[in-house]
């Protein structure tokens, strides 16, 4: 009797040691990670995608974060990763980026986007990861009632944040810039007087924006209503934001400048 009790104590721990080391493993296993990336252009304002150079999925460098554990890593592409793709269980953020948003300009596009996401040991798990633009885009526009009122021409300036200067007189596509905040400044030429007199060059009031939201696309239009008295309108993504007598008040602006 004391042999079969010596017995099935033995079965017993080891069963107890077998379920003690498979939640061991369960605990200190790992579960293979496979992440990819979708590039959306999508703006908001219009929700309308945008002109711009797409990156392809190898363009994308990958930093990959615990949530819920210390974990820290950084791969110079999603390819670095995939050779060596096993995680141990736990909550982790996956984070890709492609371009530089400090590099300001026409068609210079920045994306980013981030998912979190949990391992499980001995389980294969994908992730997709959506990177959306990170800049901030402009775009300057005169209506044609502006340009009848100046027909002497006019010259805009927009300045961002960082000091950058783009000639925005004439612009067609829209600017990739730091969403930070950005000025335009501007001249515009009235019509020759009846004595023949060349039309007077006005300094356009100051329009600063520092509000500015990645992935938003910012509309600046200069319009010219002349209802019994000229007045400048600027609007902002079809919003009215400034209005000025052109008759009195741009004068006054330009003898002040």
């Amino acid at each position: 009797m004391r042999k079969l009790f010596t017995i099935v104590s033995f079965l017993s721990l080891t069963m107890v040691s077998c379920t003690t080391d498979e939640k061991m493993s369960e605990e200190k296993g790992e579960g293979r990670v496979s992440i990819t990336c979708d590039v959306a252009t999508e703006v908001v304002d219009t929700r309308a995608n945008v002109t711009c150079t797409t990156p392809s999925e190898a363009d994308f460098a990958l930093e990959i974060d615990g949530v819920d554990i210390e974990y820290a890593a950084k791969y110079a592409s999603l390819a670095e990763f995939a050779e060596d793709n096993y995680l141990h269980h736990g909550k982790y953020k996956a984070t890709v980026k492609s371009g530089d948003v400090t590099a300001e300009g026409y068609d210079m596009a920045a994306f980013a986007g981030s998912e979190e996401f949990t391992v499980v040991a001995r389980e294969d798990i994908e992730v997709k990861v959506t990177a959306t633009i990170v800049n901030a885009l402009v775009k300057v526009e005169v209506t044609e009632a502006f340009k009848s009122y100046f027909p002497g021409g006019h010259s805009l300036k927009l300045t961002t944040a960082a000091g950058n200067e783009f000639d925005v007189t004439e612009q067609t596509e829209p600017l990739f810039i730091a969403p930070e905040s950005f000025t335009i400044t501007g001249t515009a030429t009235k019509q020759p007087n009846q004595s023949g007199a060349e039309g007077l060059t006005v300094t356009l009031p100051e329009y600063h924006n520092e509000t500015l939201a990645e992935q938003t696309l910012y509309t600046i239009k200069l319009d010219v209503e002349n209802a019994g008295s000229a007045a400048l309108k600027i609007t902002l993504n079809d919003n009215l934001v400034e209005s000025y007598d052109i008759d009195e008040e741009l004068n006054d602006y330009a003898e002040e400048k």
